[in-house]
């Protein structure tokens, strides 16, 4: 039987609600996350992002406003991030960030926001946003991740999850486009 923790860090709570596959043998079944870092998730697209596992816990880490932050901890062990951010526009966040992508494996760019990375173990999207008045940026970054296993699948799916949570996390945060 698979169980799931939610646990609260430095005071701030993680909304997750969590929906639970159950399985009778062979692999556990995908998780089902229908939020993270206080938004919702397609919980079909960020499962499949999340290796397999018995017990699924999700965190909130140095969550403050203008930067949800939240990790995924599968079996015990820290596996995927999510994280947004609301930045000045003169930043290049997908220029700031193209030695991690490469490191990441094989960074190539994707038609999402104004602009995005995929890469074989994680993403990175950027659109212009109005956050209280000022112009800005939000960016949304997903990293380390490795399911599926086909690399080619993997990333397909990365960019689905960047061009459905992109305008979700951007509206949770009050960045308006």
């Amino acid at each position: 039987m698979r169980r799931i923790v939610l646990r609260q860090e430095g005071g701030i709570a993680l909304l997750a609600t969590l929906l639970l596959g159950v399985t009778g043998c062979g692999s556990p079944a995908a998780f089902k996350v229908s939020e993270a870092c206080g938004t919702k998730v397609d919980p079909d697209l960020i499962g499949q992002l999340l290796p397999r596992g018995e017990e699924l816990k999700t965190k909130d880490t140095f969550s403050e406003p203008k930067q949800p932050r939240c990790e995924f901890e599968v079996d015990g062990q820290d596996r995927v991030g999510l994280r947004g951010d609301v930045v000045e526009p003169f930043i290049k966040p997908l220029k700031v960030n193209e030695r991690t992508m490469r490191r990441l494996g094989n960074p190539k760019p994707a038609d999402v926001g104004d602009g995005a990375t995929i890469s074989d173990h994680a993403a990175m999207a950027v659109q212009a946003c109005t956050y209280k008045g000022e112009k800005s940026q939000y960016v949304l970054v997903i990293d380390g991740v490795e399911d599926p296993e086909d690399t080619a699948e993997r990333r397909r799916i990365l960019e689905q999850f960047l061009r459905s949570q992109l305008p979700v996390a951007m509206e949770a945060e009050g960045c308006r486009p």
